[in-house]
């Protein structure tokens, strides 16, 4: 932390918010004296992060008043950098709460969240809305050109404008008003919504007895009695709504009405009831379009991507439109021919969205011989981090030792990690187990960002945390493959984090549609055999994985493609739908919505849900992607298209391929935009056929059958056929 002298001194309150602390302060705002600047978790409780963060917010403003009551010259170091350098405290401490609130929230978190979450909000309107400090910026800015800054400077300076000016800072008094009352109602309505959430989700449990278990392997079996047993319901079976206990439930369970009768919770969880979150959605989308209009955009829609990659929603459409029918038609043949397997199974009735896992799964064992349980013994949660852990030494040289300090929870691990030539890079913690006080999911986030001081980088503090399966007591966790995927995504998203080399912290952030690019292109790896025989090992023989089973894993890769990709597609586009509303005409019914722009307009098959229906839809209520759900799918393109560099240097773990992705991607944060930062590592812009071909909805055509065509509404070209297109 940096030392703020007399401002901080006379702003600093003394007292203790621990019976555990002994120290008179509290640890959330002092120095972290601890290896390499962790948090001090063991002396830190719930009962500090409240006035942790007001006191931060106190810090932050005097530094701000600092700024503005400076009555010398506006310069780029005495407003820009000052600024930059202002609000490290809260960025610490907030993060820190932030990250520890979803993952191991209570009731005094809950509380603390609902009353702070609209206070910070409005702290960062008063500085974003600061008329006296926009004039030092915009002074700065209406003279860039004369002030001989290098091109990292410059774009600070632009970035900090335009978040000035996407904040509202043009905005005359009563706009200024009213966009602050905006964001104090949208910043609780999040709260009230993620709570809700983890409420409906925590609260349902389908408890079973021993003749109900009829095709659930033994791990899970094992996992379902542990659970009913924590419930004070031993000799029975529990599961839940968290994905480790429902999907691996729907794939393999032979009772339909079981099946049916837990997925019908899972997709109707804060649709009506105690936990109801279409009032709340109704609420986002009222104040998200107001929003929009004040700040002078049609929609939400249009603010939001406005600032990213695509820049404009009709460059976002292009690709999810282009993709829809693609995906759509694969999910149509993948549905007829589990129609075909479960015929006698089903008799007269109609084959069920609850259907679709149980026999995909049949269906992946008929034509590939090959199914879950076969791949499960062999993804060992302790080799599958020492899987990316290999991964990223072979790619990048980076070692990761051990580190003995504590966590939020007990389930926390933690890491140092070492660059190639043992130099600290920063801490990576892990969290992966489900708990009723975690969000549902998977991310990766800061406690600490990185930021330099004359010169000299603080590192980063990093966390990854998942929601795996807990082992029956003295076992072993097991993951799916899709676990396997989930924790090589979000390893990206945490080396990103590490390798930041930004010289500014106003410069860590990418766009949103390049955010998932380096952990989605982690994924690559994480079946390929050069990187399973390092972790792919049985739990029980330690046997590497064999080489048929690696090749069944390989080539049954683009199986049920067209229903992952539909799904996907389908939730982006109801996202982009619904926040591309330029009018709010009074109370929207979100089931009938979803069912008009995707099943009537678009033909959506009853079978397919989207993977996140409005009432539990985190992602873009309360999770950061209102209006940017596209992300996944646009930098889906950056990813494959990228690791297609690595297969072109005949060695997908080539060190000098790496080594410039390291240096164009994942160091500069924010420093350059993202078209301009993969333009330099690839040497030509992206090619959507990768994409494509890797989701199996693209064969090459005939040389004498294409054609080029080039697109009116985007920059994206086409050649082949309308769904080959470039950025």
């Amino acid at each position: 932390m940096r030392q703020f002298g007399a401002i901080f001194l006379s702003l600093m309150i003394l007292f203790s918010c621990s019976p555990k602390e002994e120290k008179t302060g509290n640890p959330l705002v002092e120095e972290w004296d601890t290896p390499y600047g962790v948090p001090p978790f063991e002396q830190i409780d719930n009962s500090c992060y409240e006035p942790a963060l007001e006191q931060a917010m106190s810090v932050h403003a005097a530094e701000i008043a600092a700024i503005v009551e400076n009555h010398d010259e506006p310069t780029f170091e005495n407003v820009i950098e000052a600024y930059d350098r202002s609000g490290e405290l809260l960025s610490r401490v907030r993060n820190t709460f932030e990250m520890v609130c979803s993952a191991d929230r209570d009731d005094t978190l809950a509380g603390v969240e609902e009353r702070m979450m609209p206070r910070i909000a409005a702290h960062y309107d008063e500085i974003l809305l600061n008329d006296k400090l926009f004039a030092k910026i915009s002074e700065l800015y209406n003279k860039r050109g004369a002030l001989e800054l290098d091109a990292v400077q410059m774009r600070l300076l632009e970035k900090i404008y335009d978040s000035f000016v996407r904040a509202g800072a043009l905005l005359d008094e009563n706009g200024k008003k009213r966009l602050k009352e905006i964001n104090a109602e949208l910043s609780l309505v999040a709260v009230r919504y993620g709570n809700n959430l983890l409420s409906a989700t925590n609260d349902y449990s389908l408890l079973l007895t021993g003749d109900q278990l009829d095709g659930l392997p033994e791990n899970l079996r094992d996992m379902a009695s542990e659970a009913a047993k924590a419930a004070g319901e031993n000799g029975k079976w529990l599961f839940t709504l968290h994905r480790p206990s429902i999907f691996p439930f729907l794939t393999n369970s032979t009772r339909r009405d079981l099946r049916e009768q837990i997925y019908k919770a899972y997709i109707s969880r804060c649709d009506g009831g105690e936990y109801d979150n279409r009032g709340l959605v109704n609420d986002f989308i009222r104040l998200r379009t107001e929003k929009a209009h004040l700040l002078g955009y049609d929609s939400y829609a249009d603010y939001v991507v406005s600032d990213q990659m695509a820049g404009s929603v009709s460059a976002v459409y292009e690709l999810l439109e282009s993709i829809w029918p693609m995906a759509l038609q694969r999910a149509k043949d993948e549905l007829a021919e589990m129609e075909n397997l479960a015929r006698i199974d089903l008799g007269d009735s109609d084959f069920e969205a609850w259907d679709w896992f149980y026999y995909a799964e049949r269906l992946r064992k008929r034509n590939y011989n090959l199914d879950e349980e076969m791949l499960r013994p062999y993804f060992a949660l302790d080799n599958v981090r020492q899987g990316v852990f290999f991964l990223a030494n072979r790619l990048y040289g980076i070692t990761f030792r051990p580190l003995n300090v504590h966590g939020y929870n007990s389930d926390c691990s933690a890491y140092q990690v070492c660059d190639a030539d043992d130099t600290h890079i920063g801490v990576l913690y892990f969290d992966f187990f489900t708990r009723p006080g975690k969000s549902g999911g998977a991310w990766c986030g800061y406690f600490r960002e990185p930021t330099y001081e004359n010169g000299t980088r603080t590192a980063p503090v990093v966390g990854i945390v998942c929601n795996f399966a807990r082992p029956a007591e003295r076992g072993v966790a097991l993951l799916s493959s899709d676990d396997v995927e989930t924790l090589f995504h979000e390893f990206g998203h945490a080396l990103h984090f590490l390798f930041s080399d930004a010289r500014y912290r106003g410069l860590l952030e990418v766009e949103g549609d390049f955010v998932e690019l380096p952990s989605q292109i982690m994924e690559n790896w994480a079946f390929e055999p050069e990187v399973l025989k390092n972790y792919a090992t049985h739990y029980r023989t330690d046997e590497v994985m064999p080489k048929y089973l690696i090749e069944k894993l390989r080539t049954g890769g683009v199986f049920n493609q067209g229903f992952a990709t539909t799904e996907l597609v389908a939730a982006a586009l109801s996202d982009m739908d619904i926040h591309s509303l330029t009018t709010y005409d009074g109370e929207i019914d979100v089931a009938g919505f979803e069912h008009k722009v995707l099943t009537e307009k678009r033909g959506l098959i009853p079978q397919i849900v989207p993977r996140y229906r409005y009432p539990y839809f985190s992602h873009i209520f309360d999770g950061g992607y209102s209006a940017g759900y596209y992300f996944y799918v646009w930098a889906n393109v950056l990813d494959k298209d990228a690791f297609a560099a690595f297969a072109e240097s005949k060695d997908i773990l080539d060190r000098r391929t790496a080594e410039r992705f390291r240096r164009e991607i994942l160091s500069k944060g924010g420093s350059v935009d993202g078209m301009t930062m993969y333009r330099a590592f690839r040497g030509a812009d992206p090619d959507r056929k990768a994409l494509l071909k890797a989701r199996g909805l693209w064969n090459e055509p005939e040389p004498e059958d294409e054609e080029e065509v080039v697109s009116e509404d985007t920059d994206w070209s086409v050649d082949d056929d309308p769904s080959a297109m470039e950025y």
